[in-house]
């Protein structure tokens, strides 16, 4: 005889009732069952039971096991997950210090960078998926098309963050890509602080206040895991991008539209079109289409919260800062340094 009883516990359940050993008893057994021995507190009768409930017992307590073993997997990947989430975040946040600094030290430069981030976007061929925010304006090639006239010095400002990012960075060198979209969100928030400070007067104290209280900061949170994109390695085609300055509404209508784009979000990106929004949304304000979005967004600014348009500008800027682009969430994660815990000194 085998005994069960100390090693799979669960076939106790299926041990039959008092009642039924008697007739257990009178009969022998049969093909396809197997008999156990039990402890002497059941009297020492033979019980019997089938083959195959074994075989199911055995195989959830199998089950079982793997479940908790896979439970464990779940855990350490979550752990690893978690992991590389932060590290993102810090590298990041160490991105977001080194631009606003830049960008703070050459204030004047903030349309170009806005218009470089932009342009950069613009290549986007929604037929081919192709083009978009890749970083691909950085060729010599394709920053001095007409259309990018004048931005070299942005472009050659964010050629030095980047020596700046990289030297620290453990987990590889920013992309391009990512390293325009984020400059043309700190030239964003720096727009929006200064807003603030004007409206306190120039005091910088109660303009920082303000915003903390008032502005967008928290609305950021999509745009900021939009993390990852990749850069390309020629340039976009030509004839994508219209000259802004020269082009007519219409054509600026039909570009936005092109890629998914309509007369909203044409006014709302109206700082991104040239270097003088005031002149752009002037020329924005002659489309009946555009006229209603230019007039809404230019009363939600003379506001304390300027909500409207600093919320639509972020989510319009958000979704056009990913077209065509394949978020890799790993990007710029690394492995954990191991400790040899032999080489440790206690």
């Amino acid at each position: 005889m085998v005994s069960f009883s100390s090693t799979l516990p669960s076939l106790v359940s299926l041990i039959p009732s008092p009642s039924s050993i008697a007739n257990a008893s009178r009969y022998p057994p049969q093909a396809g069952m197997i008999c156990c021995k039990f402890g002497p507190e059941l009297n020492n009768e033979d019980r019997c039971f089938r083959r195959r409930d074994v075989l199911h017992s055995f195989g959830a307590a199998v089950g079982m096991d793997l479940i908790a073993r896979s439970s464990s997997f779940v855990e350490v990947a979550n752990a690893a997950d978690l992991i590389q989430r932060r590290q993102r975040s810090e590298f990041q946040s160490k991105i977001k210090g080194i631009l606003y600094e830049a960008i703070k030290g050459n204030p004047d430069i903030v349309p170009s960078i806005l218009t470089l981030a932009l342009n950069d976007i613009m290549t986007y061929d929604k037929a081919t998926k192709s083009g978009g925010p890749n970083g691909s304006i950085r060729f010599s090639s394709e920053i001095s098309r007409p259309e990018n006239k004048g931005l070299a010095a942005a472009m050659n400002l964010l050629e030095e963050s980047k020596k700046e990012i990289d030297s620290d960075s453990k987990g590889g060198p920013i992309s391009y890509a990512d390293l325009i979209q984020l400059a043309a969100q700190s030239a964003v928030k720096s727009t929006f602080l200064a807003s603030a400070i004007r409206k306190c007067g120039g005091n910088v104290e109660k303009g920082s206040l303000l915003y903390s209280a008032y502005g967008s900061n928290g609305q950021w949170g999509l745009f900021d895991r939009q993390f990852g994109r990749s850069d390309a390695q020629e340039p976009d085609p030509e004839g994508r991008v219209p000259q802004w300055d020269k082009a007519s509404v219409q054509e600026m209508k039909d570009k936005f539209k092109a890629v998914g784009f309509g007369p909203r979000q044409l006014a709302v990106m109206s700082a991104f079109i040239g270097p003088d929004q005031d002149a752009t949304e002037a020329l924005l304000a002659n489309d009946p289409e555009v006229l209603p979005w230019v007039q809404k967004y230019q009363r939600s600014r003379e506001t304390v919260s300027r909500t409207d348009y600093e919320a639509n500008l972020i989510t319009t800027l958000t979704k056009l800062s990913c077209l065509g682009q394949q978020i890799n969430y790993e990007a710029y994660s690394y492995p954990v340094q191991k400790i040899d815990v032999t080489k440790l000194k206690l």
